[in-house]
């Protein structure tokens, strides 16, 4: 039997539990994959709290959506891919789980100079900054403002837009800088004269702002800084970006990503990994959990009380 992490009940991390499940079967088209690291997320703790939109739960509900492991058996009508052969997941729910059916199109296959826990931070993080920073049509050239650049998105967007020549300042505690100077970017503190400190850092202007933060500040201070509002965008406040004339990707914002966007998440777990395997990224991880204390996993996200990206181990 296999084991994953299910709620049948919305609530604190507390409704998380573990529960025995029958070993999955690849169908046509699929794999299963032997959970090696499964990338704990924000969107999870939104989903198993209700504070995002969810339906209503009628069945025990799965969780996590990144993950990374060994290929156990495959379906009919798979190519590409091998029993024994380590990938990286995204965009698949259950991933809080030892064992899981995954579309081969949702595997991406990791080299040997990725880790498991490496694989399972892609998914999401770098998926979402890649795509809202294709989206804003960020090239060299470019100035871009990274609003909460310590976080896992943050990073992620902070190396594409270096990766592809593009200059960036970035806001974090000042506890985090030299981080985000690791990572090439120029570190401001967020706070009362933030404004300030943004035109000081970027003398000439900045060209476009990506909001991972979700404060008020971020967006006033990114509407002071750039006037083409199609150049702005949050990954936080959906609900509400409308009312500021700015973007939103995630972040419960109510339009779907379009196809191409869908296509540009697909894209960056390729990307991502090719860069970490060469040295040219950098995944900063967290603490590494057992898959029995997921709600103590999602008890450090929501407090804030741990950086890095939080990894659950079967």
């Amino acid at each position: 039997m296999a084991r994953a992490i299910v709620y049948t009940e919305f609530g604190s991390p507390d409704v998380l539990h573990l529960i025995e499940v029958p070993d999955p079967i690849a169908l046509s088209g699929e794999a299963v994959v032997r959970i090696e690291a499964a990338g704990a997320n924000p969107i999870d703790a939104k989903l198993r709290s209700a504070k995002r939109p969810s339906p209503p739960i009628t069945e025990p509900r799965a969780v996590g959506f990144d993950g990374a492991g060994v290929i156990e058996s495959l379906g009919d009508d798979v190519d590409g891919f091998a029993v024994g052969d380590r990938v990286a997941i995204r965009d698949t729910v259950g991933t809080y789980s030892s064992m899981l059916a995954v579309p081969v199109e949702k595997l991406v296959a990791l080299p040997d100079a990725v880790t498991a826990a490496e694989g399972a931070g892609i998914g999401i993080p770098a998926g979402t900054a890649y795509q809202a920073l294709r989206s804003l049509d960020v090239t060299a050239g470019d100035v871009l403002l990274v609003h909460g650049g310590s976080g896992s998105v943050g990073q992620a967007a902070v190396q594409f837009a270096v990766a592809w020549g593009a200059t960036v300042i970035a806001t974090a505690s000042p506890a985090r800088h030299e981080q985000l100077r690791e990572l090439g970017a120029v570190p401001v503190a967020y706070g009362d004269g933030l404004l300030e400190r943004v035109r000081e850092a970027a003398p000439e202007g900045v060209t476009v702002a990506l909001d991972c933060a979700g404060t008020d500040e971020a967006i006033e201070v990114s509407l002071e800084l750039i006037a083409d509002r199609d150049r702005i965008a949050t990954i936080v406040r959906g609900p509400d970006a409308a009312s500021f004339g700015v973007r939103a990707f995630s972040g419960g914002s109510p339009e779907p990503l379009t196809e191409q966007e869908l296509a540009w998440r697909a894209e960056a777990m390729g990307a991502t990994v090719e860069l970490l395997a060469t040295g040219d990224f950098v995944i900063e991880l967290g603490p590494e959990l057992p898959l029995t204390e997921a709600a103590q996993a999602h008890q450090l996200m929501e407090s804030g009380d741990a950086s890095g990206k939080i990894v659950l181990i079967p």
